[in-house]
């Protein structure tokens, strides 16, 4: 089979697209055809090797996860012994960052409990753009921030992978307003995304807006929790999932002495891999929620993928398309 193939941290340029031996099911496996995956942090991340936390995860000197691919959508083509759950044939997506990744290929082996029935409704190419970033939106409003009905929302990264998505999980959990933060190039895309007003951070410091809001869902953590909390109402909260790895240390150990002082909580969110994903599915099938997809690229220009998303030029997300597949 044909994968990307990552010889040595720097860029993405190290990636090598290379005939492999196709991975066989072991007990409990499935074997998954790969129709699409999409970039994320993780593999912008691992083919850096940066922030540092990712050598010690990933090996210090030398990637020992050799195929990036954090989401991956497909269909099930063999089972190991002792599969229950899926037959040849079912349609599946998940995300694959607790188990060695490797969704930049054309097969991949994982657990029978690791992907979720995907979404009817959409192709496997949009399904492949849901799983990491819509749990990390969903466990952050619902789970961390408990946002409820007539919330009002910040989003700060809003053009992204999470941020195309929040706005409408959001609005489904009961949100009367949600803003979205990212630079002008992106607005038109996120106001297409369900976001109610925009704002460039380039030219407005949006933590010293007249605004107050009930929760502030995070996806950069460019400034300190202390900023955000001037934005946030008496008893708000603020959640975020990603960003270098100080200013997240930071928030996690200060943020609960903060939150006491300034009666306002801050959170980092521990994502839990898969979890609400056939929840998600269901919000698809109903139409509540849609993928964002930036821009499609065949598994031969997945360097090229991976540097769009290191250069911060994506609306929504951009996929990378392993064997294209139509509705219906």
């Amino acid at each position: 089979m044909k994968a990307a193939v990552l010889t040595r941290y720097g860029s993405p340029r190290d990636l090598e697209l290379r005939d492999i031996p196709r991975p066989e099911p072991n007990r409990g496996e499935v074997q998954i055809r790969i129709a699409a995956s999409s970039i994320n942090d993780w593999d912008w991340g691992l083919v850096r090797g940066k922030p540092f936390y990712v050598r010690l995860l990933c090996g210090l000197r030398t990637p020992r996860i050799r195929i990036p691919g954090v989401d991956v959508a497909g269909t099930v083509t063999s089972v190991g012994a002792e599969v229950e759950r899926w037959k040849p044939g079912d349609r599946v997506f998940g995300d694959l960052s607790e188990c060695g990744l490797g969704a930049f290929a054309e097969y991949v082996c994982v657990n029978q409990d690791v992907p979720t029935r995907a979404p009817s409704k959409l192709t496997l190419t949009e399904a492949a753009a849901l799983p990491h970033a819509a749990t990390l939106a969903l466990q952050s409003l619902r789970d961390v921030a408990g946002l409820g009905p007539g919330a009002r929302l910040l989003v700060n990264g809003a053009g992204g992978g999470m941020g195309s998505v929040a706005a409408r999980l959001a609005r489904s959990l009961g949100a009367a307003h949600v803003t979205g933060v990212d630079h002008a190039d992106k607005h038109a895309g996120m106001r297409a995304a369900g976001y109610d007003a925009v704002i460039d951070y380039r030219t407005e410091d949006f933590t010293r807006s007249a605004e107050r809001y009930d929760v502030v869902l995070d996806a950069k953590t460019t400034r300190p929790p202390s900023a955000f909390g001037r934005v946030l109402r008496p008893g708000g909260v603020y959640v975020t999932v990603g960003g270098e790895t100080g200013k997240l240390l930071r928030t996690a150990a200060f943020g609960p002495v903060l939150g006491r002082l300034r009666n306002r909580r801050f959170r980092v969110l521990a994502l839990k891999p898969n979890k609400d994903l056939e929840f998600i599915a269901e919000l698809c099938d109903q139409g509540v929620l849609s993928a964002v997809v930036d821009r499609l690229f065949p598994l031969s220009e997945v360097v090229d993928a991976l540097q769009r998303f290191g250069d911060g030029l994506q609306i929504g997300k951009i996929v990378v398309q392993i064997e294209p597949e139509s509705r219906g």
